[in-house]
């Protein structure tokens, strides 16, 4: 009984010690306030399309400068990635930032808020990294939206030696997760013969006739795949003028499905529907399956826990992402959760009723609501890593959900 009590006393003394360490970290984002903010909003006025967001690397590179924590630009062969670290020793803890923006819409996902968010957790993590027995490495990730920029960044070493990953993602609600599927893009083009639409038409091979029975065929299949995976689509080319029987058309095409294993037959499925219409316009269909493939997200059920514990702590109530706040897409956040330890929560800045990627989402981003969800969010993320390096067993229990999940 006597060693018992002992141990429980030390473990007692121990939360207290992580309680006041969480208390510093809320400190040390809230001292950083003015300048989060205002990196948000510029990013925010600023928008820049995935590989071209050199207006927000060099925006929060600086930060990382003006902090000495002495920022690698242009990280893992990509202009516009950033890496940058703190600590001598103990688990490593990355946290991610996204700031690329969505074309015509801007910040309709909010990565000014990503970005930030997660740039306020790694500079507070850093202060108290080397006290708490761990690193972190704060990582700048380029081209979510399509690029897959961390899974480029992964191919060349970004997560060597990481034990856990983590960012936060705007949202309608504050949820433990998004329902990411996986996705992969096929670009297709179709060739067929140019001829007079109206004096000798039967000289023609329609290329846009091709890519209409394509999106039909695949319009049939919507009914017959599974409720949780989407085919959709968009022509990029059709044609020059309606005299002239279209020689060469082109169609841009996402299919998606709950994992990386189930979207493999379905994309056999979605190319047997693009082949079929080249074959009856009598057209020659060329295709690419775009690199990389998104994954679906496998969060980590011990890290979550503590991330809704914290959130609690700054007067958010996390919701698990099920029935009607339930948030469906797709980002290369999966890839990394296939790869290491990973959550990718989602953090209210909007009505429930607007979703991400609307003129409408973008205003919130700018607005109060997304700032307090910069500072709130950095502030969660960084007493979630603070778990990670202290809280006894954390790291273990993450570890064994993470191979578990592998397993399956």
């Amino acid at each position: 009984m006597a060693g018992g009590s002992r141990g429980q006393a030390g473990g007692y003394a121990a939360r207290m010690d992580l309680v006041a360490a969480k208390e510093r970290l809320c400190e040390e984002v809230d001292k950083r306030a003015n300048v989060l903010l205002a990196a948000s909003h510029e990013i925010h006025a600023h928008p820049e399309l995935g590989y071209e967001e050199h207006f927000a690397h060099e925006l929060l590179t600086g930060i990382l400068d003006d902090e000495g924590l002495e920022p690698e630009r242009a990280a893992f062969g990509l202009p516009t990635a950033f890496a940058a670290r703190a600590g001598s020793g103990g688990p490593t803890i990355a946290v991610l930032c996204e700031y690329d923006a969505l074309p015509g819409i801007g910040h309709a996902c909010g990565h000014n808020i990503i970005a930030t968010a997660g740039l306020g957790a790694g500079l507070a993590a850093a202060q108290l990294a080397t006290e708490l027995g761990g690193r972190v490495l704060i990582l700048g990730t380029p081209a979510e939206e399509g690029g897959g920029g961390k899974v480029r960044m992964m191919r060349e070493g970004a997560l060597d030696g990481v034990d856990a990953a983590m960012m936060v993602h705007p949202a309608g609600a504050d949820l433990i997760g998004m329902n990411v599927i996986a996705v992969q893009q096929v670009w297709v083009e179709y060739s067929g013969q140019a001829a007079h639409a109206a004096a000798f038409p039967f000289k023609g091979k329609n290329a846009l006739d091709a890519a209409v029975l394509g999106y039909m065929n695949i319009a049939a299949l919507r009914q017959h795949i599974r409720p949780e995976e989407r085919v959709h689509g968009i022509f990029t080319d059709a044609g020059d003028k309606p005299n002239i029987v279209p020689a060469h058309a082109a169609a841009q095409w996402y299919v998606r499905a709950a994992t990386l294993k189930r979207l493999e037959p379905l994309k056999k499925r979605v190319f047997a529907c693009l082949q079929a219409g080249a074959t009856a316009a009598g057209c020659e269909m060329s295709y690419e399956w775009k690199d990389p493939a998104y994954a679906d997200m496998r969060d980590n059920e011990p890290m979550i826990e503590r991330y809704r514990a914290n959130a609690r702590r700054v007067g958010r109530d996390p919701l698990d992402p099920s029935g009607l706040t339930a948030v469906v897409g797709s980002t290369d956040m999966g890839n990394v959760s296939y790869a290491v330890p990973s959550i990718h929560p989602m953090i209210k800045v909007a009505p429930a009723h607007i979703s991400i990627h609307t003129p409408e989402f973008a205003r919130c981003a700018s607005g109060e609501d997304g700032d307090r969800a910069v500072l709130d969010g950095a502030k969660i993320l960084a007493m979630t890593i603070a778990d990670l390096w202290a809280e006894p067993g954390l790291l273990d229990a993450a570890s064994e959900a993470f191979a578990t999940q592998a397993g399956e």
